[in-house]
C-alpha cells in the first residue's frame, strides 16, 4: 500500500511525501509523486499514531470490570480517534479487583484481539496520598508494598509497565527503586509531595509525574509543591489531561513551555462513560460520578472532577488552538514523548522506514478521516 500527503509529518517538520507499507511496517518514505498510489489525501495532515498511556475505559467498559469482551470492544473502537497504541489503567481497589483486572487485560493480549496495540498497563494506586486521592476510593489506598506490587505483576504476566504513586508514602523509596529496577516506570501522582521530597523520588528512579495540576500538591512561590516540580525537574516526563476542563488552556501553555517539546505526555485519563450519553451515571472504584454536557465526569456526591471523557485528537484541537502551543509540542505530546517514555520508540512515534505503520490522516477541523494499525485500515 501507497499514500501520500503534500503534509505528512516526518522528524519535526511536514513533508510533501508518500508512505509505501509493507507487513505493517512503513516500508519506504518517497517524494511527492514518486510512485502510483492507493490513496491520495491531498492537503490533509499524516501524522503518527496517537498513544494514550493513562486511560481507564470508554463505551461502558472500565479496567477494573475485568471483562474481556468490554476490552476488546474497547480497543476495536479507540482508533475513531486516532488512537494506535495505549496502556489500560486500573484505578485503586482492593487486591482481589486489581488482581483480576490485570490478569484481564494479560489474558486478552495473550488470547488475541483487534484494534489498538496494548503497550502495558498503567497501575494508578492503590498507593496514593489521601489528600490528593481524588476519585480514587479511600477504604482501599494503603502504603506502597514492594511483596504486593510482585503479585500484581505476576498476575500482569509483566505487562505492569507504569504505576503512579504517592513516593513520598514509599518508606526508604524500597518501591520505586524496584519498579526503576525491573522496567517499570514510576510516576509521581495522587501526592502530597513536596518539591523536595519529588527531587529525592526522581533521584531513586521515579520518571514521571501524573496528570500535571491534578491530584498534587500547588505551586506556590515559596512553596513550589509538585507541580513547581514538575516545571523545575524538565527531563522527567509529565503527563497531563488536555481536555481544557482539568487544566485550562493558559495552564496548559504555562507547562508545555516550562517543559519543551521531549518531555510533555497528553492523556485522555478517560472513563467508561466515554462515548455515552450525557447524564449518565456509572460507578468508577466504587464512587457514581455523572458526564456533564462539557464530557467532564464528576463525583455525584462532591461534584468534584472524576475523570474526563477526551478523545486524542480533541484534546490536540485545544493544545493548538485553544492553549496556543505550538504543533510540534502537542504532536509530539500523543506520539513520540510517550513512545520515548516506555521505551517503544525504536518502533513507535514517528513516520519513518522501519517503523510501524501505525498512521492517523487528520482533517483541518481535527476531526479524524482515517487510522492505520500496521497498515491496515482500522478506521
Amino acid at each position: 500500500m501507497i499514500i501520500q500527503s503534500k503534509r505528512v509529518w516526518v522528524m519535526g517538520h511536514f513533508l510533501e511525501a508518500q508512505l509505501e507499507v509493507e507487513d505493517g511496517k512503513i516500508k519506504n518514505v518517497l517524494a511527492y509523486g514518486a510512485k502510483e498510489v492507493d490513496k491520495d489525501y491531498g492537503d490533509k495532515r499524516i501524522v503518527p499514531g496517537f498513544i494514550d498511556i493513562h486511560t481507564h475505559g470508554a463505551y461502558g467498559f472500565d479496567t477494573n470490570d475485568a471483562e474481556p469482551e468490554g476490552l476488546r470492544n474497547w480497543m476495536k473502537n479507540i482508533p475513531e480517534e486516532g488512537v494506535t497504541s495505549i496502556c489500560p489503567t486500573t484505578i485503586t481497589q482492593t487486591e482481589e479487583v486489581l488482581t483480576k483486572a490485570v490478569r484481564n487485560v494479560a489474558n486478552v493480549v495473550k488470547e488475541g484481539y483487534e484494534g489498538a496495540e496494548i503497550l502495558g498497563i498503567h497501575f494508578e494506586g492503590p498507593y496514593l496520598d489521601m489528600k490528593y486521592k481524588g476519585a480514587q476510593p479511600e477504604q482501599c489506598i494503603v502504603k506502597p508494598d514492594v511483596e504486593q506490587f510482585k503479585r500484581y505483576q505476576t498476575a500482569a504476566d509483566g505487562l505492569i509497565k507504569v504505576i503512579t504513586m504517592a513516593t513520598e508514602q514509599d518508606d526508604d523509596f524500597k518501591l520505586t527503586k524496584y519498579c526503576a529496577e525491573t522496567g517499570v516506570r514510576v510516576s509521581i501522582g495522587h501526592s502530597a509531595a513536596t518539591i523536595e521530597e519529588a527531587g529525592m523520588a526522581i533521584a531513586n528512579g521515579a520518571t514521571g509525574m501524573t496528570h500535571i495540576f491534578n491530584g498534587m500538591t500547588p505551586f506556590h512561590h515559596r512553596k513550589p509543591g509538585l507541580v513547581g516540580a514538575a516545571m523545575r525537574f524538565r527531563d522527567t516526563f509529565g503527563e497531563v489531561i488536555c481536555d481544557g476542563n482539568h487544566s485550562t488552556p493558559d495552564a496548559l501553555n504555562d507547562l508545555f513551555m516550562a517543559k519543551g517539546r521531549d518531555y510533555t505526555i497528553m492523556i485522555t485519563d478517560a472513563l467508561m462513560v466515554k462515548g455515552l450519553p450525557v447524564g449518565t451515571k456509572v460507578l468508577f472504584g466504587g464512587n457514581e460520578i455523572e458526564l456533564y454536557p462539557d464530557g467532564s465526569a464528576h463525583l455525584t456526591d462532591t461534584k468534584g472532577l472524576a475523570g474526563s471523557t477526551l478523545k486524542v485528537n480533541q484534546g490536540l484541537k485545544v493544545l493548538v488552538e485553544k492553549a496556543m502551543i505550538p504543533w510540534d509540542y502537542a504532536i509530539n505530546s500523543c506520539t513520540i514523548n510517550p513512545a520515548r517514555y516506555l521505551g517503544v520508540d525504536d518502533r513507535k512515534g514517528k513516520l519513518v522506514a522501519g517503523y510501524d505503520a501505525d498512521i492517523v490522516v487528520l482533517n483541518d477541523d481535527y476531526s479524524v478521516e482515517k487510522t492505520y494499525l500496521k497498515g491496515k485500515e482500522a478506521f
